[in-house]
């Protein structure tokens, strides 16, 4: 079971019990779109190399049918709302970059 969906609970140092009213809840925004869960995950690791907490998921029934179009073949990239435009601004130079490269 993939548990990189859980959140939000803050991790204890020592493995204390943690006080859960100081649990926040984490709004995640979706900043990229792609054909399959492949190329999301690329991409999350691109932002999170650049420092930005990241995930890619897609649909369970379409990832367990192995699909990479259409609705349940989306893969999506999310972030947390507060490094949206971080991560925006990094996935644009990246683009503009590989459209240099052509």
């Amino acid at each position: 079971m993939d548990n990189n969906n859980a959140q939000p609970y803050p991790e204890s140092e020592n493995n204390e019990d943690v006080n859960l009213s100081e649990a926040q809840e984490i709004n995640w925004v979706v900043v990229e779109q792609t054909m399959g869960i492949t190329v999301a995950e690329i991409i999350a690791g691109r932002l999170q190399s650049e420092g930005i907490p990241a995930r890619a998921w897609q649909e369970g029934a379409g990832e367990a049918l192995g699909l990479i179009v259409g609705r349940l073949g989306t893969g999506h990239v999310v972030v947390p709302e507060e490094f949206a435009q971080a991560a925006r601004d990094i996935l644009d130079a990246d683009a503009a970059a590989m459209e240099e490269e052509e």
